[in-house]
């Protein structure tokens, strides 16, 4: 992005790198310091978007959100033991708009004739979106107060008077950003790294329905440290007999309700969502249960030969596509997630624990009962607050209707017509199925690669 992008004062950790804008919030005490994770974070998170321009010059914001992600998953626990890194991404998409990722207490303003507002901590795990160029500004601002984020009083960042300062490349000390569109492009200076010769890798997976699948990507080993929090019921020893089912899921764990978008106003109910905010309590608990359950989760299954855990139905791994062993004992391993609830405006949910959908399901019983919230809006007055639930038992995804005023329907892949759910009874889901709730469908994508070779 040839823009301005200017610095808003603050102790926080900015970063341009080949355009892109990174900011990683400081939460140690002190001023921030070359040793500080927020610093170390920026540097790595860096070299990430550097790696993608390099694959995607004219916009690696896809590249940038599948490589963050799986960051997260594999080396921030390293940087921040124990404690979540807030950040935000703005960068260049290739269908000619603006990358936005975020994760954790950070907002993402973009001002054109209205102004928008996108935030990681309205996500159970990332805000991953592709927005039109704003009019006017873009900007990135560190959210100051978590314990002010869950309450009923969050403040609105607010842009500053357009001034001089410029930030082309390199790391300075920030509360937040701003990428200014209007007016004509500044002069890029950003050096040009020597492009490596590497193996490149596939193309992430949108958000849309896309019928293009990852070969191989890089494997995601298992901690040997990882304490499991759960188990869940072994699976019967009939199961090994069972027919391959199809991988269902990727080297990336993630949990996936993407961030509303809010429309700026004065009052506390403008946006195109007024729900109410979850109270601080609950907003805890959820982000506790997020954690305990996204890899821990202790299920029956094999092991391909890179050690990556697999469904013992299927016949090859459902990380990496390798031949899997039918011959070998089943033994406990850490479940994966099993696969992609895709929304038919884009946006999208891993399943890697269980879920409850509705229109406002946060405060819901099944939520309080460690139920991760999955909401979705619906103008049709058709959806429930608490819908139904999405159950992973063992290898199985399920959906289950809470006795929904209007019901939920399902669509096997293949099948013309639409199937209504009795209530309170399990429905095994398969890749392809799809779920009418209201007037909005989901679609149960997996996320593994095929089958190698």
């Amino acid at each position: 992005m040839d823009r301005q992008v200017e610095v808003v004062a603050g102790g926080h950790a900015l970063s341009r790198v080949a355009g892109a804008v990174i900011l990683v919030a400081h939460r140690e005490r002190g001023r921030l310091t070359p040793e500080s994770r927020a610093v170390t974070a920026v540097r790595a998170l860096g070299d990430l978007v550097a790696d993608a321009t390099e694959l995607s010059p004219d916009g690696p914001g896809r590249w940038i959100a599948r490589q963050a992600t799986r960051w997260l998953m594999k080396d921030a626990e390293r940087i921040s033991p124990g404690e979540p890194i807030d950040f935000g991404i703005l960068s260049a998409a290739d269908t000619g708009g603006l990358a936005i990722f975020l994760h954790g207490s950070v907002t993402a303003v973009l001002a054109g004739t209205v102004v928008e507002y996108y935030r990681g901590s309205d996500a159970a795990f990332t805000v991953d979106r592709v927005a039109a160029p704003p009019a006017r500004a873009a900007a990135l601002f560190i959210d100051e107060s978590r314990q002010e984020l869950f309450g009923h009083h969050q403040r609105q960042p607010e842009l500053p008077e357009r001034g001089i300062g410029s930030l082309i490349e390199g790391l300075a000390p920030a509360a937040g950003a701003v990428v200014w569109f209007e007016g004509e492009p500044v002069v890029s200076r950003t050096p040009v790294r020597p492009v490596r010769q590497r193996p490149a890798d596939p193309p992430p997976p949108t958000a849309a329905f896309d019928a293009k699948r990852d070969p191989e990507p890089e494997p995601l080993p298992v901690d040997p440290d990882l304490i499991p929090t759960r188990t869940s019921n072994r699976i019967p020893a009939s199961l090994a007999a069972a027919a391959p089912a199809d991988p269902v899921t990727e080297d990336i764990a993630v949990d996936l309700h993407q961030a509303p978008t809010e429309m700026g106003g004065s009052s506390e109910t403008s946006g195109t969502n007024p729900a109410p905010k979850p109270d601080p309590d609950l907003q805890r608990r959820l982000e506790a249960t997020a954690k305990a359950t996204a890899l821990t989760a202790k299920v029956l299954g094999f092991k391909c030969a890179r050690a990556h855990p697999s469904d013992p139905r299927a016949a090859f791994c459902t990380v990496c596509g390798m031949p899997v062993d039918q011959t070998q004992q089943v033994s406990e391993v850490i479940r994966p997630p099993l696969g992609m609830l895709v929304l038919d405006d884009g946006m999208t949910f891993m399943l890697a624990a269980d879920a409850v959908v509705g229109r406002d399901p946060e405060l819901s019983e099944p939520a309080r009962a460690g139920l991760l919230p999955l909401r979705i809006d619906d103008s049709s007055g058709g959806m429930s607050r608490a819908h139904a639930e999405i159950r992973l038992l063992n290898w199985d995804v399920t959906i289950v209707d809470r006795g929904s005023t209007n019901g939920t329907r399902v669509r096997p892949p293949g099948y013309r017509d639409w199937v209504r759910l009795q209530p309170n009874q399990p429905f095994t889901l398969i890749p392809g199925a799809e779920i009418m709730l209201g007037n909005r469908v989901l679609r149960l994508e997996p996320v593994a690669p095929p089958p190698f070779g």
